[in-house]
């Protein structure tokens, strides 16, 4: 995934981190966030850093997290301890974003602690929840991780589940978010570093105005 970050995207090139500890990773990627980010490559811990930094920049901040898996669970509930199940949660639990402020869209694999967490806290669930999440915030982060689309969709990406979106079903929401909030960073998670990506990712940024 660290490889897709080399994706010749349409996107003039900020900044390359490459720590040894998600700890030094989100601290680079916070320090050297340029005004309006395109976060390429990578996991989606990759989206913390750029969430924190935005975060002292807007007074209220949203967050349509697209992934086909939930990121929200805890070292406690996470069945295999793998960091990049939690960033999500990472954010929630820190009062980074309030959960109410956050759609979670394209998710199908989601672990019963994690269900549990999304019936209790108010986050919102599903794309048709996502003017919910806009509501009331000031501009909108997305995190895009690759595996919300269907495999063999033109995407490659790191970990398919089959019954996902289709590429134009992903724009339309980013489309229709863009027209009603600003939109303050993307991030594009998940992909592998196959140049047969980039026309499909550079559509997802356009789509969001970048």
């Amino acid at each position: 995934m660290a490889e897709a970050a080399f994706l010749d995207l349409p996107y003039p090139e900020a900044g390359v981190i490459e720590e040894d500890t998600l700890t030094e990773q989100t601290l680079s990627i916070a320090c050297s966030l340029p005004e309006r980010p395109l976060i390429a490559g990578g996991c989606c811990c990759s989206h913390i850093g750029a969430v924190e930094a935005l975060a002292t920049r807007v007074g209220r901040l949203g967050v349509i997290w697209f992934d086909a898996h939930g990121d929200l669970n805890t070292p406690e509930s996470s069945p295999s301890g793998n960091p990049w199940g939690m960033p999500l949660r990472m954010l929630i639990d820190s009062d980074t974003v309030a959960a109410e402020d956050v759609a979670l869209v394209g998710a199908r694999s989601l672990d019963p602690p994690e269900e549990e967490f999304i019936a209790r806290s108010g986050l919102r669930l599903g794309e048709g929840r996502v003017g919910d999440a806009l509501d009331g915030v000031d501009a909108i982060y997305v995190a895009f991780d690759c595996d919300v689309l269907e495999p063999d969709c033109g995407v490659s990406m790191f970990m398919p589940e089959p019954g996902g979106m289709t590429p134009e079903a992903a724009e339309a929401v980013l489309l229709d978010v863009a027209r009603h909030k600003s939109v303050a960073g993307l991030g594009l998670s998940g992909s592998v570093a196959d140049p047969a990506n980039v026309a499909g990712l550079a559509r997802f940024c356009s789509a969001l105005g970048l």
